[in-house]
């Protein structure tokens, strides 16, 4: 088992800059790769962005290039979620997850990462950007 543990979140202004943390524990070793999901207030989870746990590749979600970028720390068994130009619709709960499973096809499967096939999750820090 993985134990992920968000924190980081809060309420910023539009414009305005968080960045978000997912310490893991436990079972680290067995993880392929570690991502970010957000929930905003009456809508579908929705992927964000997701990182090669021993490597370097990197997807991110259309909607958030440029302004959310996804970095991690192996030796802290951290993920980070840098967000910048923050904007009232990034206003959602952010979910850390990781999977022990190998990516389909190529890492920027988006198909994959869209249905949020995930091994693990943690439960969630809340964001809230006003206008």
């Amino acid at each position: 088992q993985v134990q992920l543990v968000e924190s980081g979140g809060g309420l910023v202004q539009a414009g305005g800059s968080l960045r978000l943390s997912c310490a893991a524990s436990g079972r680290t070793f067995s993880i392929y790769a570690m991502g970010w999901f957000r929930q905003a207030p009456g809508k579908e989870r929705e992927f964000v962005s997701a990182i090669r746990w021993s490597g370097s590749n990197i997807v991110h979600a259309n909607s958030v290039k440029g302004r959310l970028t996804i970095s991690k720390d192996n030796a802290k068994n951290t993920l980070y979620l840098q967000m910048n130009s923050l904007k009232p619709e990034d206003t959602a709960v952010y979910y850390c997850a990781a999977s022990d499973r190998v990516v389909p096809i190529n890492f920027a499967n988006m198909e994959y990462w869209g249905k949020g096939t995930m091994d693990y999750w943690g439960k969630g820090t809340l964001v809230t950007v006003s206008s």
